[in-house]
This record gives structure tokens, C-alpha cells and sequence, in this order.
């Protein structure tokens, strides 16, 4: 019997990804087996890449696969968890080194999402600490997780060491970072001015994300590493 894909309360929201090919299908199919046999309890899968590798649209196709095989699933994404823009005065957020180091709340990341939804955890999971959009604070906003609930949860520098020990699967989504930067500034222009857009994806996330290659190496920490330059044929590269 299928169970629920639990969503955060964060407007900042990406649809499901349109009816998959055959090929991404089975991609899926088989990272959700290879999840589920993990065990009864809770666990906690982190999906990691560059900016615009597709770890959104994974991650929901994921959710929905565990879920229908009848595991309570829930869904959050680490850009939920970014500290206020109010307060970006007080630390660089704007250069590719200050987005790495100062746009995450490291902390409600660690206490209030990964750990209580861990094997030992509490259950009592915040999926949005802060959303994009509106900028309202939601850290009163509790979901539990059952004790057999799998948390599915996106976003860049998912596996830096303050974070990697509290994840039991680590997928990253390998493309090339000039790919990356063009999907980006596809996808942003309309709301930045494609200037504005290629500026933001190639000096500040590129950058950051180089940053985070060089000091965690977080291809090495993945379990799995999957080639997504092309959404209809993806590649298992490792696990």
C-alpha cells in the first residue's frame, strides 16, 4: 500500500518532474531498491551536485518510488535552511567562499532536520526552517517521521564534513559545471535578466561550489555518483 510524500511548508516549491524515460525509470527504480534494503528504520538520503545538476527533480522522483513501495517519506531541501537575507550585512554571502561558508544555518540543519530524524532521533523533524520567498520563519512548524520513515532531502554541500556523518545514502549528480551554469541562468533569467543570472551562477554558486570541491571532496564521501548531464539517460558511475 502506497504512503505519503510528507512536503514542507516552504512556497518555495519545484513541481514533479515530467512522466520519466524508460531509462531514468529504471535509474530510479534501482537507487529506491537499493534504499529500501537498507533496513526497517529511519534513514536519511542526501542528494548532492552542482547547482541545476537535477537534485530537485530526484529527489521528488525518489519520494514518490519509496513511498509507493509503502515507506512514510519525507521531503525537504537544504535551501530551506538558508540564513535571512536581513542579516546578510553581517557576513559576505555574495562571493563564492562566503556562499559556501555563511549561507547555511549549519546548525538548524544538524538539529532540527538530520538528527531527529535519524535511527535515534526524536522524529521531531523540521522540514523548512526559513522560506526563500516570503523569508517567514518556520522552525515551530514540526513533522513527525514514523519509525520507519525515509527523509529525501536536496541540496549543494550536502556532504561537507559538518553534515556528512548524519546521511546513510549520499547520491551525487555529476555534471560539467559550464552545463551546470547554462541550466542555471536558463532557468533564473526570467527573474534575474540574464546578465544578473550568468553573474550570480558563474561568481557566486560555481565558485562556492569549487570551494566545496577543493576543502570536502564530496564526490569521494557519495555512495553513489550518477552522470544526470542528460535527464532522459542518466549513468550509474559508481555504487
Amino acid at each position: 500500500m502506497a504512503a505519503v510524500v510528507q512536503q514542507s511548508v516552504s512556497t518555495w516549491q519545484q513541481p514533479l518532474p515530467p512522466v520519466a524515460s524508460p531509462a531514468r525509470q529504471a535509474l530510479v527504480d534501482l537507487l529506491a531498491a537499493r534504499i529500501l534494503e537498507s533496513g526497517p528504520g529511519r534513514l536519511r538520503i542526501g542528494v548532492d551536485g552542482f547547482t541545476a545538476a537535477g537534485k530537485t527533480s530526484l529527489g521528488h522522483e525518489l519520494a514518490e518510488r519509496i513511498a509507493a513501495a509503502g515507506r512514510p517519506v519525507l521531503r525537504a531541501s537544504l535551501d530551506d535552511f538558508k540564513r535571512p537575507w536581513r542579516d546578510r550585512h553581517r557576513y559576505d554571502r555574495f562571493s563564492g567562499p562566503g556562499y559556501y561558508r555563511n549561507a547555511f544555518d549549519l546548525a538548524a540543519i544538524r538539529d532540527l532536520l538530520l538528527a531527529p530524524a535519524g535511527p535515534a532521533g526524536s522524529g521531531r523533524c523540521v522540514l523548512c526552517l526559513r522560506d526563500p520567498l516570503t523569508q517567514l520563519d518556520h522552525a515551530d512548524v514540526v513533522t513527525p517521521a514514523a519509525p520507519d520513515a525515509v527523509l529525501v532531502v536536496d541540496g549543494v554541500f550536502a556532504f561537507r564534513p559538518e553534515l556528512d556523518h548524519l546521511w546513510e545514502h549520499r547520491i551525487w549528480l555529476d555534471v560539467p559545471a559550464e552545463l551546470s551554469v547554462r541550466r542555471g541562468v536558463a532557468r533564473d533569467a526570467d527573474r534575474e535578466g540574464a546578465d544578473a543570472a550568468e553573474r550570480l551562477h558563474r561568481d557566486r554558486y560555481l565558485a562556492a561550489e569549487q570551494v566545496y570541491l577543493a576543502e570536502a571532496d564530496p564526490v569521494r564521501r557519495a555512495d553513489v555518483v550518477v552522470d544526470n548531464s542528460d535527464f532522459g539517460r542518466p549513468r550509474l558511475l559508481r555504487g
